[in-house]
């Protein structure tokens, strides 16, 4: 039944269709996603997310994998086998800020500094569903989101340059590569999709490295350049001791490939490391 084009299901075929489109729906309503987010998430158009749940298609093969970790199911959980639940999955985190917002919103009405964020949260999530990914929570000035699925890191990073080139005001951005959770947070009748885990605590702390060593404005921790398929235009780099991650994390500055670094070349420049407690 799966992957096979058609889009005409009899007897028991059907019955599994539709069986697997209200599944594709509760769930995806269960975690407040939209049509859209599942579609950017999979590289897919909104229309056929709309067509599976309608049982008037099925998702390919190919895009079973990825539609269950967004989901936060299995695949056997979606093909009626006994399953468990996997809301765990790799992404690529991407967290921004913009440079001064606090000090602007002290000199402006509430209403007014609203209008400018959402005019920028606008093009940044413009830009997220661009590049496959989903956008996840505004607070403030500070915009929250993740890329899964092939390339994830790659699409990130790209977001990110796109991002400061679209972006009028001193944007800054961390990113970071690891497993997250994503899930359904506060009372059920106002839930929101949120994600957590350690790589969503680095993307912040990232950010703040960024905020205050990288002139480029964007900082990656080495997991994300690991997984870039096109090397990056790194500047500095540093072994920092964040707060509260056991770890020590290597963060880079990541620059525009129009962009000329700092410092000549690509080299490593060694920084204090941000202290503990």
């Amino acid at each position: 039944m799966l992957g096979n084009g058609y889009e005409c299901f009899e007897g028991a075929d059907a019955v599994i269709l539709h069986v697997l489109a209200e599944k594709i729906r509760s769930q995806r309503e269960k975690r407040k996603l939209k049509q859209q987010d599942i579609a950017h998430a999979l590289n897919v158009s909104p229309q056929a997310v709309s067509k599976w749940e309608r049982a008037e298609n099925a998702p390919d093969i190919a895009v079973l994998a990825g539609l269950a970790k967004v989901l936060g199911v299995t695949i056997d959980w979606l093909l009626e086998m006994p399953g468990q639940r996997d809301d765990v999955f790799e992404a690529t985190v991407l967290v921004s800020s913009v440079a001064g917002a606090y000090e602007m919103s002290l000199g402006m009405e509430a209403r007014d500094f609203a209008t400018w964020a959402n005019g920028m949260f606008y093009v940044l999530t413009e830009a997220t569903l661009r590049h496959g990914g989903v956008p996840i929570k505004y607070m403030g000035d500070q915009y929250l989101c993740f890329f899964t699925g092939a390339a994830h890191a790659q699409r990130a990073h790209d977001m990110a340059l796109n991002a400061r080139r679209m972006v009028r005001e001193d944007l800054q951005i961390g990113l970071s590569t690891g497993e997250i959770y994503l899930g359904a947070m506060g009372h059920p009748d106002y839930a929101r999709p949120d994600i957590m885990g350690e790589v969503v605590n680095m993307a912040f702390l990232t950010l703040q490295w960024a905020e205050a060593h990288a002139d480029s404005g964007i900082a990656a921790t080495q997991s994300v350049v690991d997984g870039l398929d096109t090397p990056a235009k790194t500047g500095q780099s540093e072994e920092v001791e964040f707060r509260d991650i056991a770890h020590t994390v290597r963060v880079y500055e990541i620059f525009d490939t129009t962009s000329t670094p700092s410092n000549t070349g690509t080299g490593t420049v060694r920084r204090p490391p941000l202290a503990r407690g």
